[in-house]
């Protein structure tokens, strides 16, 4: 049997390719063929999925301090992860953070150094931010903007947030206080008013300007163009004509819930397989009782306990995907 192991991460436990990996051993075991495919969302794990980093820039992180971030460029195209710049991880956390005074200046300063490389695509994928600055870090640090005029920046998102509402929806978990929550969303509605005078585009009603705290409506102003972050990594992976030469997808995430299929993989790898007639199940960490029936799985934490799927997570994977090939 051809099977294809089309997995995002499980977060905090194992990566992408770690999980593909533990599939294609189940696989291999079993005697059937298998294709492994790290597979990402437009966040955290794209770089990954897309070929991995190779090369390290010292930026300006979240809070001012230098940090050394991976990004990826090769023939024309640059991937730049801003979590690895700008992102939460980088401070410790929402404790260690200060949300007023985060700037994305870091991910702009990467963006600059793709355009001093001649970069004619750049694709910056948005989650794990510390900002809620709008973007102004990133805009300001890229100098001669106009040199972006001739590039194709795509911008991978899978919220729907509004420009403004970045405050109230994602500065709570970025450590701000409800006062300095209203004071971001004020900062936003004047910054978005500076974005329309400045650059003719009036960010304020695009849905999803809102994601990384404002920093994808910064983008846009500068000509971005937002895509849905599974869309675009499927597109780079070829993962349409993969699914098709499949006869079984294994699809799986760390936990598998409601928003798994509102723009994440395990959704958008279900999506393709229906409509290319090919069998799909998944291998996930843990999953919500309301989405159980939505998807064939294997849950580890049902089947090994917590405390095993937390301590031996691949070992779990493997023996999972086996249980899985074995009912086809």
């Amino acid at each position: 049997m051809r099977v294809l192991a089309a997995v995002d991460k499980f977060k905090g436990t194992a990566t992408a390719a770690q999980v593909a990996a533990a599939i294609g051993h189940a696989c291999w075991e079993l005697g059937h063929d298998c294709v492994e495919l790290p597979v990402a969302d437009g966040g955290e794990g794209t770089l990954e999925a897309l070929g991995g980093p190779n090369r390290v820039s010292t930026v300006t992180g979240p809070l001012g301090d230098l940090v050394s971030a991976e990004w990826r460029f090769q023939r024309g195209t640059a991937v730049i992860e801003m979590a690895r710049a700008s992102g939460l991880s980088l401070v410790g956390g929402a404790a260690g953070n200060d949300a007023m005074a985060a700037s994305t200046t870091g991910t702009g300063e990467l963006i600059d150094q793709a355009l001093d490389l001649g970069a004619k695509k750049i694709v910056v994928c948005l989650g794990g931010s510390a900002t809620t600055d709008g973007g102004l870090g990133c805009v300001r640090a890229i100098t001669t903007p106009h040199r972006l005029r001739g590039v194709r920046l795509l911008v991978a998102c899978d919220v729907q947030t509004l420009f403004a509402d970045a405050a109230p929806v994602f500065g709570p978990q970025k450590g701000a206080t409800p006062a300095q929550v209203d004071m971001l969303r004020g900062r936003l509605e004047r910054l978005a008013q500076m974005y329309q005078e400045q650059y003719g585009v009036d960010v304020r009603g695009i849905p999803g300007t809102g994601a990384a705290g404002g920093l994808a409506g910064g983008l846009v102003a500068l000509g971005g163009m937002l895509v849905p972050g599974f869309d675009l990594v499927a597109d780079e992976l070829d993962l349409h004509d993969r699914v098709g030469e499949a006869e079984l997808v294994i699809t799986g995430e760390g936990y598998l819930d409601e928003q798994s299929f509102e723009g994440k993989v395990i959704g958008g790898v279900q999506a393709m397989c229906r409509a290319a007639g090919t069998p799909v199940a998944a291998v996930v960490g843990d999953s919500a009782p309301e989405v159980r029936d939505r998807i064939r799985h294997r849950s580890l934490v049902l089947e090994f306990g917590e405390e095993r799927a937390m301590r031996e997570p691949l070992w779990c994977i493997e023996h999972a995907a086996i249980a899985l090939l074995q009912e086809n």
